[in-house]
């Protein structure tokens, strides 16, 4: 069956991206479009991107019908995404400013009306095109509200029978708001209320997308099981338990055309399985460019990530000196943050010159030189839905030192001393003494175990990330969504 599906995110790459939801939606909207479905992603025009040649003005007069009898007039910008089309909201009073979801730090105050409004554009846009998809797949918190709408406003329109799939990327971040935001957003009232919108006294469009979806996905099997515990449930574990029959985790893949060391361009040499010379060359230039003694023989730890709590990278900050004082071992850090994170880093790299060196930003190219260069992998993240970095290094041959949680389960196989196999480290309590530990592992196999470290390298880079098989899972939810909207459920 050649589905028609609509997918409603606030990031798409390469238009827009703050994280791994952006490759994720890019990724599965092109391989369902490869496979003969019709693919168009809604996604908000922000300042940010990049207006090119192929991207062409599809609707310059939609309404879009707002509660309290507001309506506002938009345009809808079409760009081809592989065999996908991106359709790109342009709507200055919400979407013409830095940023995607805040500006320095600080979250934008009318983020609820913002994307309440981007849920709206998106099916108003499907009403005024006449384009009616047989499944909404919706986004994280931000796209929560559609699947209200589906079962409410729009209940009767030729929208009524889609199906829709809420994917939770981070259930951390819910999408809270004054319930006023569920009024303007064209939503009876009488959805405010504890077994739909309502937490605490406030708007919770997260819950609101949980609660009224027909079907729910989680970005890896692990994760899907750790939400529905008191510990990871974030206050939504009940919901979750509560619909556990139509929860699926599923692990998200990776864009091999963006990532391949074979074929990449970012990096000093390309290499792979069958000849790992350059994979040196790239531990050498990763050296030179992060101000690193060179060295083949000292083993460099790369870190590639947003430098916030979830991340864990704080344990690595408080024991960072200890580590280059007491281990022949040097570390590359990329990243961005909090504020005292990246001081931390900072002084780091002054005071352990050769050893240390944190480059405090972001940028792609020294990314994907950090993922090729070197020989571990650092992500002991307090929780990971799934993780994509761990997923690189292993391709590029890094072998991850990681914390047991979420994706990071599911993708990482413990190295096993009595046999040599396995492709990583991982480390169960959140505790800077567990990663120093770890560490020291991972350090004493490199120089006491080589030819486990080859092995594991091997092992790594032979497995499978592509969409193929995740697809295959998605293409199923779709059809019991499908199945389940018809049969009225």
């Amino acid at each position: 069956m050649k589905m028609k599906i609509l997918m409603i995110s606030p990031e798409c790459a390469p238009f827009s991206k703050a994280g791994g939801l952006g490759d994720m939606v890019s990724s599965i909207s092109k391989r369902f479009a490869e496979a003969g479905c019709d693919v168009k992603i809604f996604t908000p025009l922000y300042a940010s991107v990049k207006r090119s040649g192929g991207m062409k003005k599809q609707m310059d007069n939609l309404s879009v019908h707002m509660g309290l009898g507001l309506e506002y007039g938009a345009s809808v910008w079409s760009a081809p995404l592989g065999r996908a089309e991106a359709m790109l909201l342009e709507f200055n009073m919400y979407f013409d400013r830095p940023g995607i979801y805040n500006y320095n730090g600080a979250d934008y105050s009318d983020n609820g009306g913002r994307f309440a409004f981007m849920c709206r554009a998106a099916l108003d846009w499907c009403l005024q095109s006449g384009w009616i998809p047989d499944v909404v797949h919706c986004h994280d918190w931000t796209a929560g509200l559609a699947p209200v709408l589906l079962n409410t406003s729009l209940r009767n329109s030729p929208l009524g029978g889609c199906a829709s799939v809420f994917t939770i990327h981070n259930l951390q971040h819910q999408g809270i708001f004054d319930k006023g935001v569920l009024e303007y957003a064209g939503v009876p009232m009488s959805e405010f209320r504890s077994d739909s919108c309502e937490a605490y006294g406030l708007l919770n469009m997260m819950k609101g997308g949980l609660y009224n979806c027909t079907k729910i996905t989680t970005v890896s099997p692990t994760y899907a099981g750790e939400i529905r515990t008191p510990a990871y449930g974030c206050g939504l574990d009940g919901l979750l338990r509560f619909r556990g029959a139509d929860l699926v985790g599923i692990l998200n893949g990776v864009d091999s055309e963006a990532w391949n060391p074979e074929t990449d361009k970012l990096i000093a040499a390309n290499y792979s399985l069958a000849d790992m010379s350059g994979k040196a060359e790239c531990k050498k230039a990763l050296q030179k460019r992060m101000g690193l003694k060179a060295s083949p023989k000292i083993p460099v730890f790369g870190v590639v990530s947003r430098l916030y709590s979830q991340k864990g990278l704080d344990l690595l900050a408080r024991i960072a000196a200890e580590l280059v004082s007491h281990m022949d071992i040097q570390i590359a850090l990329l990243g961005s943050g909090e504020y005292w994170q990246e001081r931390a880093f900072s002084d780091l790299t002054a005071a352990y010159p050769g050893k240390i060196s944190a480059y405090i930003g972001f940028d792609n190219e020294l990314a994907h030189q950090i993922e090729a260069g070197s020989d571990f992998f650092l992500m002991p993240s307090r929780f990971e839905p799934c993780g994509l970095n761990q997923m690189y290094s292993m391709m590029y041959g890094a072998l991850p030192v990681v914390r047991s949680t979420g994706g990071l389960c599911d993708t990482v196989d413990q190295y096993s001393e009595a046999t040599g196999s396995g492709d990583g480290f991982r480390f169960s309590d959140p505790t800077c003494e567990a990663l120093y530990n770890t560490i020291g592992w991972a350090c004493s196999t490199w120089y006491d175990r080589p030819g486990d470290i080859e092995k594991m390298r091997r092992s790594g880079m032979s497995k499978d990330f592509s969409w193929g098989k995740s697809a295959e899972k998605y293409a199923l939810v779709y059809k019991w969504a499908v199945a389940a909207r018809s049969a009225g459920i």
